[in-house]
Formats: C-alpha cells, sequence, structure tokens
C-alpha cells in the first residue's frame, strides 16, 4: 500500500517561479567546479544560481559554502533545512522552500528523500551552508519528475542546515499497567526494535477513540502546531494484522499536527508527552471512515503502538 506518512499529510512544497540572476560571464557561471551563486550567498538569505558550464560532474559533488558550528548531522537524525533546486542547465529554480516561512524536515538517511540528500547532508555541520550537485542516480534517475525535471537531470541545491534533532531509538517512559482485557496489550521494550500490539479476540471494538500511556515519558506535552517525530506499528483490530510498522525498518515518520488528516491520530496525539509509547485504538468515524485505503478496509478501526519520540 501507499505509505501512510503520505495519506495523512498535505505536500508542503510548491513550485517556485523565481528568476535566476546574470549568467552572461564565466566567472559568474561556476566556482569551485559547481554553479556560482550570484545573490544572496550568506547563510539564511534566498541565493539566485547561474546555469551550470559545460558537462556536469558524474559523481555526487559537495561543497561547503559556509560551515555552520553545530553539531554534524547523522543517520537518523531530523534535520530543519530550506533548500532551492535547480537542474544543471536551468536558469530558474524547480522548487525551493526560501521565503515561505517554514523549513523543511528531514530524516537523514531514512531513504524519503533522493540520494543525494541523504548522502550529501550527511556529516554535515547545523548552521552550514552547502550546494550539492546530484548526478541523475542519485536524483529522479530516467523518470524524471514533473515537467521541470527532465530524465537523465543533474540536479544542483543550495540548502541551508537551520537545526538538526537526534532522535532516540525508542520511548523510554515509565511503564503504565495495561489493565483493561478488552483493550489491546503494547509490548513494553526499549530496545528500537519491533513493538508487539496483541488484538483481544472475541471483543468488540470500542466505538469511541482510546489513547492511553503505555511508557509515560517526562517531555513536552504535543500541541497543535507541532510537527511530532514518531515510530509506529499500525493494525486493524478485525484481523488483527499489521498493515505498516516503523519499527521494522527502523525508521521514523514525521507529522505536522496542522495537517494531520486522520481525526483520531491528531486527537489522540495532542497532550501526550514526548518520549511516551501510546495506544491508540481509532473508531471509522475518526479513521478512514466508508473508504478503503491500499490493504486496509472501509469501516475498519485502527490500532497503534506509537512511540512520540521528539517534536520539531
Amino acid at each position: 500500500m501507499r505509505r501512510l506518512a503520505g495519506l495523512l499529510v498535505v505536500p508542503l512544497l510548491l513550485l517556485s517561479t523565481a528568476a535566476c540572476g546574470d549568467d552572461s560571464s564565466d566567472s559568474a557561471q561556476m566556482k569551485n567546479g559547481v554553479p556560482a551563486i550570484t545573490k544572496g550567498a550568506k547563510f539564511d538569505e534566498t541565493p539566485t544560481l547561474s546555469k551550470g558550464k559545460g558537462e556536469p560532474p558524474k559523481e555526487l559533488k559537495v561543497v561547503t559554502i559556509s560551515e555552520g558550528n553545530g553539531p554534524a548531522l547523522k543517520k537518523g537524525d531530523i534535520a530543519q533545512v530550506n533548500y532551492l533546486g535547480q537542474v544543471w542547465d536551468g536558469k530558474e529554480p524547480f522548487d525551493q522552500s526560501f521565503g515561505k516561512g517554514k523549513p523543511f524536515d528531514v530524516t537523514i538517511g531514512a531513504g524519503a528523500v533522493i540520494k543525494g540528500w541523504d548522502q550529501g547532508l550527511e556529516g554535515q555541520k547545523v548552521g552550514s551552508r552547502v550546494e550539492l550537485v546530484i548526478p541523475p542516480a542519485l536524483g529522479y534517475g530516467e523518470q524524471g519528475s514533473g515537467d521541470k525535471i527532465k530524465p537523465n537531470a543533474t540536479l544542483v541545491f543550495v540548502v541551508d542546515i537551520v537545526k538538526g534533532t537526534s532522535v532516540p531509538a525508542s520511548a523510554t517512559g515509565k511503564e503504565v499497567a495495561q489493565d483493561n482485557k478488552d483493550l489491546p496489550k503494547v509490548g513494553t521494550n526499549t530496545d528500537g526494535k519491533e513493538v508487539s500490539v496483541a488484538v483481544p479476540k472475541d471483543v468488540a471494538a470500542p466505538s469511541k477513540l482510546v489513547s492511553n500511556y503505555v511508557l509515560e515519558g517526562d517531555g513536552a506535552a504535543v500541541k497543535d502546531t507541532d510537527s511530532v517525530v514518531v515510530k509506529f506499528n499500525g493494525k486493524t483490530w478485525k484481523d488483527d494484522k499489521t498493515f505498516e510498522s516503523t519499527y521494522t525498518s527502523d525508521t521514523t515518520v514525521t507529522w505536522p499536527m496542522a495537517q494531520l488528516s486522520v481525526k483520531g491520530l491528531k486527537d489522540g496525539l495532542i497532550g501526550k508527552k514526548v518520549g511516551s509509547r501510546i495506544l491508540l485504538v481509532i473508531p471509522p468515524d475518526q479513521g478512514f471512515g466508508d473508504k478503503e485505503q491500499g490493504t486496509i478496509p472501509a469501516n475498519s478501526t485502527l490500532v497503534f503502538s506509537l512511540d512520540i519520540l521528539a517534536v520539531m
């Protein structure tokens, strides 16, 4: 099925129509083997990129425009970045987050973005501005993407690393008794591995939303303006089958609360503490209702074990 993260949130990024600067001089076109930034060269300024000159590099090329003094990003960290993207032989960006008022969240090494981003940003320090030249094999390949990124396009990105957040492998809060026999039982392991969820047999699903602590953390309460970083195991009550688990792939998902489209998820998360593991039981009218979603049948009661690892 289409991954749940894609079902729950509305895309944030819009195509930009910003224009590039003058690319008439050779010196303006290239610097350190990459297209030069002709305007807005400083961190946090909206950059303008020259058109690339000659044949683009065949391998990933990373140039540090200015180095920050924050920690280096490692696999699993959540980075908040601003970026501008342009094709090598283009004169204007195909996409950017500069000027949108909200950085873009990316989990380093999770495979949620093109490979050139995962490889190029790992090891870079928070507060840095870097320029990435990404060959097709680490970008959108032979397929391209939309009208502005043609097949086999080399991509150029200017990326400002605004913030980095280290994410724990698991919730680690205080264990809370699970004494209601009519509700699913959730595992309490804190090793980052799969968390078990056992739905009771021959028991009717609750008709109202259930949001209970399994492990109660001591972090800040989730607000409806937060972006929350989670791991989860999602099941359907009727057949006790997992439709998606991020534990198995050891990845996290970042959900902007304001854009969660499943009411039960949003209501069940708000007010819960960071560092916690919760049991969520979401009735159909607060889930996907009478619409089938991939392997999730219509009118399904959803069951989640969900670790609240961080907020952005």
